[in-house]
């Protein structure tokens, strides 16, 4: 079975379920998962009930696709997400991503937790991404080269929607909290990085790193699927001032940021 075939299958099975038609996408990252509290849940459906979905084998990612609505608003959102490092392919990880357009998903929202290089980002600041730069080793539309999938070189000059940025903006100011902007580099990890890697990465124009987000966004900009995304500082990445950090306080942090995030997600979802 091909992808369109399998992108088909898990399409078709999660209509069955009768819910409404989802309007807006959301993938929740390590450590975030306090947007469910803002959703009338009608449908919390673990990864491998879904014909084709990879399962979710990081320990903070619950792995459940969960639908219902934030408001009025008929929502898909992903409890956890998968990475490279899991020794998934690009079109694994990518692939809920095509199921959401699939059911008619109109905008894209992604959190992640991220290594703040930027020395004016602090542990548990919330960052709005505005340009990414690509370093994983593989590319989620390779290969894929039939139309069906959507152009085969998609144009990346802008591949988070300015509007949908606005609009996390305004609501990030209405409650006060300091929403603020950078540039995101997506490595291939599970390690964190050494000193001389975070110098490496500032030097080329990078605020934060993190080992996830940017094969969505890829295929998202593939499907005219405007998105935006928002990272959580969870680690501030000195190199003249490194201290060993673990994923526990990396969840830890994250979680701290989570309630503010999720308030801004659910006031935004309400609105589209």
């Amino acid at each position: 079975m091909d992808l369109l075939q399998q992108v088909a299958a898990a399409t078709a099975w999660l209509q069955a379920l009768s819910f409404e038609q989802p309007r807006v996408g959301v993938v929740l990252g390590t450590g975030l998962g306090e947007l469910t509290s803002h959703i009338k849940i009608a449908h919390s459906i673990p990864y491998n009930q879904i014909p084709h979905f990879p399962e979710s084998t990081v320990e903070s990612h619950k792995g459940q696709l969960i639908l219902g609505h934030i408001g009025k608003t008929p929502v898909v959102a992903m409890q956890g997400r998968f990475h490279y490092y899991e020794g998934y392919t690009m079109q694994q990880i990518t692939f809920p991503i095509r199921v959401m357009k699939a059911l008619g998903v109109e905008q894209l929202l992604l959190s992640n937790a991220a290594g703040g290089m930027n020395p004016s980002f602090k542990k548990g600041d919330l960052i709005l991404l505005e340009d990414h730069i690509n370093m994983q080793p593989e590319n989620p539309l390779r290969g894929l080269n039939s139309s069906a999938f959507g152009p085969r070189f998609p144009d990346m000059s802008r591949p988070y929607d300015p509007l949908l940025g606005q609009k996390l903006h305004v609501a990030a100011d209405a409650q006060g909290v300091v929403l603020k902007s950078g540039i995101y580099v997506s490595v291939m990890g599970p390690n964190l990085e050494t000193r001389a890697e975070y110098r490496f990465l500032r030097m080329a124009g990078a605020d934060l790193v993190g080992m996830s987000t940017v094969p969505e966004v890829i295929v998202a900009n593939q499907l005219k699927l405007p998105c935006a995304a928002v990272s959580v500082v969870t680690d501030e990445c000195d190199p003249d001032n490194l201290h060993p950090v673990s994923i526990e306080e990396i969840i830890a942090v994250a979680a701290t940021a989570d309630k503010k995030l999720s308030n801004i997600f659910a006031a935004v979802v309400a609105e589209l």
